[in-house]
């Protein structure tokens, strides 16, 4: 009705204000019918009379913010997209992009734009995030941290998997400090002692951050193992079958420090492993091709058997990746293999 004959609908929109003018959505009818006229000034004060009818409508907000963002009031823009960011999840995603466009700082959008409420700040960092802006990522991170509420666990798997990717280990290592805290699960925290996160498996694994990380395969059966443990109450079980396998498809991420020495060690056990070579523990550089230590091969003892290992960083190394590799890579291997007390700490611990 409007775009076909925009005078005669204002008129009629403006009726319908005059009779109930506590019904937003007729004063958003009229700010559209003003709009299609040319009219900002009335389009404008349609706008703020929706405001003032339903001050906490989310649509209402979202209209208002686009006006103000095509007439550079980003002031006022922040303040209605803050309301609609808050009024729920159907508007959350565009308004933070619009947020972002008309004003790229994390602090003022902070500051004018987001309500502190958890799902809000995720999703203000998972834009940052999209768009590698790190350092205001960090800034939302911390404000959420902030909050003291347990965090959605594949969010803060997703930005430390980031923040490995961009090589901020600082950061990561931060995250993961204070998430596993707000869980209530700090026995997930590296010691001193033990750099390895659940070296023993006596936790669920939880395949994201600092823990271990897994990948399904058909040719691999990973499983936690009550019946089988050397240092806790149950191992980690691998199961391999078939060809085309280049590991077992487990692997820890740690942090460590340059030119240090630290000690590795492990037990194992082996049953009817059959194929050339044999599935050995490596550990390498993450950001590079150098691989600082690969143990025996991991086959032939029915009993528990010791593996122990040294090595030294280099001079710009922040973090090593722990894998199960299968070495000759690819070539068929068949048999079950049981790992356990794995550990790694500075050769003076």
């Amino acid at each position: 009705m409007v775009q076909e004959s925009p005078e005669a609908a204002t008129e009629s929109y403006k009726a319908a204000v005059e009779l109930n003018p506590y019904v937003a959505a007729y004063w958003l009818d009229l700010a559209a019918g003003y709009e299609l006229l040319g009219n900002s000034g009335g389009q404008k004060a349609a706008l703020e009379h929706a405001i003032n009818a339903d001050p906490r409508r989310p649509e209402v907000a979202w209209e208002a913010a686009n006006f103000y963002v095509v007439h550079g009031e980003t002031q006022q823009a922040l303040r209605e997209l803050r309301t609609a960011i808050q009024g729920g999840p159907a508007l959350r995603a565009a308004s933070l992009q619009l947020c972002w466009r008309v004003e790229p700082d994390v602090d003022i959008i902070l500051r004018d734009a987001i309500p502190p409420v958890p799902d809000v700040y995720l999703s203000f960092l998972q834009l940052l995030i999209s768009k590698k802006e790190t350092a205001g990522a960090a800034k939302v991170w911390q404000e959420l941290a902030r909050l003291g509420r347990p965090i959605e666990r594949a969010s803060v798997f997703n930005y430390i998997s980031y923040l490995i990717s961009q090589q901020e280990i600082v950061q990561a290592r931060l995250v993961w400090q204070q998430a596993t805290g707000l869980w209530g699960m700090p026995a997930y925290q590296p010691s001193p002692a033990n750099l390895v996160v659940n070296g023993d498996f006596s936790l669920d694994v939880l395949n994201g951050g600092f823990d271990w990380l897994y990948q399904r395969s058909t040719s691999i059966a990973l499983a936690l193992d009550p019946t089988q443990a050397h240092t806790g109450q149950r191992s980690l079980s691998i199961i391999f079958d078939g060809p085309g396998i280049k590991d077992a498809g487990i692997r820890q991420f740690i942090a460590v420090e340059a030119n240090t020495a630290y000690q590795f060690s492990a037990n194992f056990k082996a049953e009817d492993m059959e194929g050339a070579g044999g599935p050995q523990f490596a550990i390498r550089d993450a950001f590079g091709s150098r691989t600082y230590f690969s143990s025996e091969e991991l086959k032939g003892a029915d009993f528990w058997k010791p593996v122990r290992g040294a090595f030294t960083t280099g001079t710009d190394t922040k973090l090593v990746v722990l894998e199960v590799d299968r070495v000759p890579a690819w070539s068929p291997i068949r048999g079950k293999l049981w790992i356990d007390g794995v550990r790694l700490a500075k050769a003076n611990s």
